[in-house]
This record gives C-alpha cells, structure tokens and sequence, in this order.
C-alpha cells in the first residue's frame, strides 16, 4: 500500500487547505506567483519544442499554455495542474497534420492548409471533451487496464526519441519510428557537427543535472541551463546567418532554418481553423483520437498529481474534463495545440510551493509577456537544443524503471506492457491500445474470468450486525467491470461503512487492486471507511501489493473452505 504523503508545515497566516478562490487568490500570491514564474522558465522552452515535433508553428504550444493557464484556473478546481502542451500528444497531432497534408517544408502552402485543417479537427475534439464532461465521463481514466495505459505511454516516448534524434544533430526526420529507430546509426554518422554539439550537450545538462544534489543546483530548472547554453553556442556557431563550413573533408550548411521561428507580431500568429477539413473520413478517426487519448491522458495525469498534493485535496474530475475541453476549443480556434493537464510542469509547479490553481494563471501570463516582449530573443534558441529536451522527456516516459516495475507488478502485465508498446510501434495509438486492452481481457479469461463476468461485476449485498454493508464479490472483479463495481461501493460508502469481501472471487486484476487503493484514500477524505477483505484466500502472482490475485493453488482452495468470517483490511494481508 503507498503510504500518504503528510501535509508540509504550514506558513504563518496560512489556512490548513488552501483554496483558489477569491480570498486564495490575495492570500497565496507571492508563493503562487513565484511557482508560476520558475514553471514558466520550463515551459517556454518545452512548449515550442512540442509544437515543432507536432508539425506545428513554434508559436502554437505557448498560445495553449496562456489560454490553458487563464482557463484552467478559472474553471478547473485542481489546484496544482498546469495546463498545456504536451509531450504525449505530438504522435496524435503529428499523426493528423501528415495526413491533411503536412510536408515538412516542402510545400509551405500544404503545411498552412494542414495546420487549418488541424485546428479544426481540435475544436471538434474539444466539443466532444465537454460533451463528456457532461456526461460525467471523468471516470473514463479508471476504465481501462494499467499496463496498457503505461505501454501507450512507453511507446509515445520511444517515437518521440525516434523522431527528435535527427533534429538534434541539425537533420530532419522522416520514415515510421521504427524506421527512424533502425536508421540511427546512419542519422548520426550523417550529423552536422556544430548542430550535433548543440544537441548532445543539452542532453549532457539534462541527464546529469538531476545527480547534481547541491539545493541552488536543484532550483534551477534543467531546461532554463539548456537554455543559457545552447543559445550562446548558436551565436558563436553563428546560426543566425546562412554558411557553409568544412570538417573532415566534409562541407555542412548551417543558418537560420536551425532556429526557432516564432512571429514578431503575437496576434498575427493568431491563426483560425479550416472547417472544410472536416469532410474529410480520415478528419474524424482523429476527432476521436484527440477527445478519447487526450481525455484519457489527461485525467490519468490529474489524478497523478492529486495524489502528490500536500493537502491531499480533490478535484472534481468532470470540471477538470470541461476545464480541458474549453481551454481546447478556445485554443483550436485560435491556432493552438490540445492542451491536457500536463504532469511534468505539475510536478514542478508543487515543488515550487505553489498553494493554489492561481499559479497556473501566473504561469500562462508570464509566457504571454515573454512572447509579446522577447520574440527576439526567442528566435536566438537553437532547434537541437529543444529536440534535446524532448529527447529527455521520451526518454522519462520509457524509462528503463517502468519496464521493471511492471515486471515487479507480475509477469502478464510485463507481457501486455510489452505487447501494446510494439502494437503502437507497428500501428498506431488507437490499435496498438486497442491490441493491449484485449490481451488483457484475454489473459482473464485464461485465469478463470468468466465471459458473464466480463462487464459486470457479480456480487451480493448483505447487512453485517454492527449495521455495515458487506459486498460479497462472485467469479472477478477485473478493469472491464470496475466501473459498475466503483458505483456501487461510492453509492454505500456515502451513508455507511462498506466491506468489499473477495473471498469468493476467482480473480482480481492489477487495474482494480490499483484503483481499490485510490478510491479507498478517497473514500478517507470524504469520512467514509472502505475495508478490504478475502484477498488472503487468493494467491498473488508476485509479492508487489498490488499484484493480481487469483484462486489457483490447492493451498488457496483450502483456505477458502477454511477461511475466517471476520473481516480483514488489505494492509493486514
């Protein structure tokens, strides 16, 4: 069981939960502002690296960011996500502009229209979030299994790195990431030496600033050390002027085309969508990629930080969905990228000391004064230095760690990690998930699951002496019926002590022991109890806490018959 992080001291004057409200927003302004302030010297850099990967102009990420910063600390009530960009979603929104028609710079003309074609398929998109989010769809992030979630994510990482690689030695990408993966050797024996020394120092900064432990080394953001020295380089390297230089028998061109592009005239980036792009089929198959993955992304990055947040506070999971949903269609329609809550910038912005949602505001308007007062200095950032940090980013969300910790989790969610991140690799996001989910429903029914069981959750309810209620779990509780099973034990827990009894379960997967675990935290925070019971009648299969368990052995059954009536939490077993 993850033990709960304890509430930081309180400052003097602070109330023991602050809240972003009017009376928040004068209260926390100066920890807020200075949060908002250092996550905004991450996110400029981070935000035009994310826009170029995407296909889109530089400009386009840090519009997101403003509006994502205005809209999400008005709307939204979690308190410590920034809103913007992110890395996650450049495969979908590269994915889409190349099927409209990007070419990369060949045709300037094609790119335009593509990028137009684009900002429509994102105001569809953000419709159809809000619709959900009216829906009550906030759940949708508890629905699918965990393995496959952090496969799609995985695999997101490595194209990323496959496609950053050969803008951080000065060449372009093109070809499938798996292409672009068997092609490194040749990328980097091709590599343009002065742009390559931009590249591999930046990720040199990134990697070792983390083992740096000094506290005045750790304030400043990795990004913002890219920043200071890549920039310097591109003016001693001279990038501002197109030349030609040699090395090793060898003539390279560098010049302009290395460098970030962004308008001198802020509203004379903003661009509208072209809705003639919607009848185009191929247009809606990314509709519903940007609403489902971006949503689906979105919620699983919110709820990563809630659970970081020294007030344990709790968002509403629906206002946050309508919160991402208005920020996008007001950002589409102005020529941005999809927002989501973005989980890196978060983090950061808790280890700030940030208190409310207001330092997301102050982090939205910082970009807005950088990008209306330093275009300038902008333009002087050197493309190989933010292909390093996207690298970096890729990089974090397939990092070596993840493999093993599913590992840990239990060999078939190893399997169906695996399976999804090559199913991506060799497809798309939607398939290669789409494959991921149904292993897992496969490997169910190879441990017992019966088909019946599959979308709902069998049980029976019954009333204990000390006026608790007891659900009794028949055949599994697994991640396709956990949302019939979570309605149930949330409609109870409001007005009486629940005990979940898996005593007679064949089966319970690693989505739903994670999701048991959430909830019952949640459940805490509203004054309910939540006890676990049955789960030693179950053989896990590894000796994470979280594994799957499942009736297997002799020894399981026998203990079964023997079982103890009286109810026992998780953490005793």
């Amino acid at each position: 069981m993850t033990a709960s992080h304890p509430a930081p001291a309180l400052e003097s004057g602070d109330s023991p939960m602050p809240i972003g409200n009017l009376e928040g927003l004068k209260r926390y302004w100066r920890p807020d502002f200075l949060s908002g302030f250092l996550v905004f010297l991450i996110a400029l850099p981070l935000c035009l690296a994310i826009s170029l990967a995407s296909g889109f102009p530089a400009i386009a990420g840090v519009m997101t960011a403003i509006v994502g910063g205005i809209v999400g600390s008005l709307i939204s009530n979690s308190e410590l996500t920034i809103k913007g960009p992110a890395a996650g979603l450049i495969v979908i929104v590269l994915g889409c502009v190349t099927d409209l028609g990007f070419t990369a710079g060949a045709n300037p003309a094609a790119d335009f229209a593509a990028y137009r074609g684009v900002l429509a398929v994102g105001v569809a998109a953000a419709m159809l979030q809000i619709v959900f989010s009216f829906l009550r769809a906030g759940v949708l992030s508890e629905f699918f299994p965990t393995a496959a979630i952090h496969g799609l994510l995985a695999s997101i990482g490595i194209i990323i790195i496959s496609k950053q690689i050969p803008v951080a030695v000065g060449l372009k990408a093109s070809g499938e990431p798996l292409q672009l993966l068997r092609r490194i050797p040749e990328t980097l024996d091709n590599m343009n030496p002065y742009i390559a020394v931009i590249g591999a120092a930046s990720l040199l900064i990134l990697f070792l600033k983390p083992l740096i432990k000094h506290r005045w080394v750790k304030l400043i953001p990795g990004q913002l050390i890219v920043i200071l020295l890549a920039v310097p380089l591109g003016i001693y390297f001279d990038l501002s002027h197109e030349h030609t230089y040699s090395l090793n028998s060898h003539t390279f061109t560098i010049g302009e085309q290395h460098l970030v592009n962004v308008p001198f005239n802020l509203l004379g980036a903003v661009t509208f969508p072209d809705f003639a792009a919607l009848n185009n089929p191929i247009a809606w198959k990314w509709v519903l990629m940007f609403a489902l993955i971006g949503t689906l992304e979105s919620l699983l990055s919110a709820k990563a930080v809630e659970s970081l947040d020294p007030w344990k506070r709790r968002m509403d999971a629906d206002r946050d969905l309508l919160a991402i949903g208005m920020g996008n269609l007001i950002a589409a329609f102005i020529g941005g990228l999809p927002m989501i809550s973005e989980i890196v910038r978060s983090r950061a912005n808790i280890d700030n000391g940030a208190k409310t949602r207001f330092a997301n505001l102050y982090h939205g308007l910082c970009l807005l004064v950088a990008v209306a007062l330093l275009p300038a200095i902008i333009h002087k950032i050197p493309l190989a230095a933010l292909a390093a940090m996207l690298i970096y980013t890729g990089f974090r969300l397939a990092h070596p760690r993840e493999f093993l910790h599913i590992w840990r989790v239990g060999p078939e969610q190893f399997v169906v990690f695996v399976t999804t991140i090559v199913a991506v690799l060799a497809t798309d996001l939607l398939v290669g998930i789409g494959i991921g989910v149904a292993l897992e429903i496969a490997i169910q029914v190879l441990n017992g699951v019966p088909m019946r069981s599959l979308f709902r959750p069998r049980f029976e309810l019954q009333t204990a002496a000390d006026g608790a209620t007891q659900i009794h779990i028949s055949d599994a509780a697994v991640f396709s019926n956990w949302l019939a099973l979570r309605k149930q034990i949330v409609e109870l827990g409001s007005s009486t002590q629940v005990i979940l009894d898996f005593s007679g379960a064949r089966f319970v997967d690693h989505t739903v022991m994670a999701q048991l675990e959430r909830l019952r935290e949640e459940l805490l925070q509203a004054k309910c109890e939540l006890t676990i019971s049955g789960l030693d009648q179950l053989d896990a299969v590894s000796s994470h806490p979280l594994a799957a368990r499942r009736l297997h052995s002799a020894e399981s059954i026998s203990k079964r018959l023997l079982k103890d009536v009286s109810p026992r939490s998780m953490i005793d077993e």
